[in-house]
């Protein structure tokens, strides 16, 4: 069974969906091996404009393998951690993508499920699926950067009742925290998902690519980091195709056709 299917739209936008429905979509070792070329395929794909992920069924995913972890108390420390640090940096690799990420939260996003979807830039679920990190209720401390990307999305305050309590936040509530970025109806999320990755995609990639750099990791220090870069970055923009492109689609009044440059 493909445990990850990839779907290359003709718009530039690619569709990764975690394929193990019956699971619930965990982190199996074969998935994440999947995950680990799928992801590494993209990168050196020029014609890649936008990446959504999303989980068959009715769970996005409810985090890594029970039954995997389980049979690690066989292990020592150093084993482990090598392992684990693997296993996280495969799955975040979604974040070392230039073009945007949007993560579809279509059902029940658990532990490190959640974690690996926050990593991408958008993140819009829906409105009844169930978020949640019950990292400390199974005896584990979070992982898969949890201390880093719930902070980053909705604050501190918001970030230690989950993790603390492991409480649920449905989609609804996460979107009004700032958790995700927005949430729709269930029936519609795909839909309107694939909308914005569609308009995501048709925008000029090289401003695109350089406006997510400018953004990573919750933007710039202060005004005048933001200053340099963009002081930068704009003129490399005004020094492309695209420019020239956008200005005329915009003087005779039509939808741009951007190039990969």
């Amino acid at each position: 069974m493909n445990e990850l299917l990839v779907d290359r739209r003709d718009d530039g936008v690619v569709v990764l969906t975690l394929n193990r429905p019956d699971r619930r979509n965990s982190m199996t070792d074969g998935m994440t091996e999947q995950w680990r070329r799928a992801v590494g395929d993209l990168k050196r794909d020029g014609d890649v404009r936008c990446v959504v992920v999303t989980g068959a069924g009715s769970a996005f995913c409810s985090g890594g393998d029970l039954s995997w972890l389980a049979d690690r108390g066989t292990e020592d420390v150093p084993a482990l951690r090598d392992r684990m640090l693997g296993f996280y940096r495969t799955w975040l690799s979604i974040a070392e993508l230039e073009v945007p990420t949007i993560a579809a939260i279509n059902g029940a996003a658990v532990g490190a499920g959640l974690c690996f979807a926050l990593a991408c830039d958008l993140v819009y679920a829906a409105e009844d699926a169930k978020l949640l990190v019950p990292f400390t209720s199974l005896g584990l401390h979070p992982g898969m950067a949890a201390t880093y990307l719930l902070p980053r999305a909705a604050g501190v305050g918001v970030a230690r009742e989950m993790l603390l309590t492991g409480r649920t936040v449905l989609g609804a509530e996460a979107a009004a925290t700032g958790l995700v970025t927005r949430a729709f109806p269930r029936e519609s999320l795909l839909a309107e998902v694939l909308g914005i990755a569609s308009a995501t995609a048709a925008n000029a990639p090289v401003a695109t690519r350089l406006t997510k750099v400018a953004l990573a990791g919750g933007g710039h220090a202060d005004l005048d980091a933001a200053l340099r870069w963009e002081s930068l970055a704009q003129p490399v923009t005004m020094a492309t195709g695209d420019l020239l492109e956008g200005l005329a689609a915009q003087r005779e009044r039509r939808a741009p056709r951007f190039g990969n440059s």
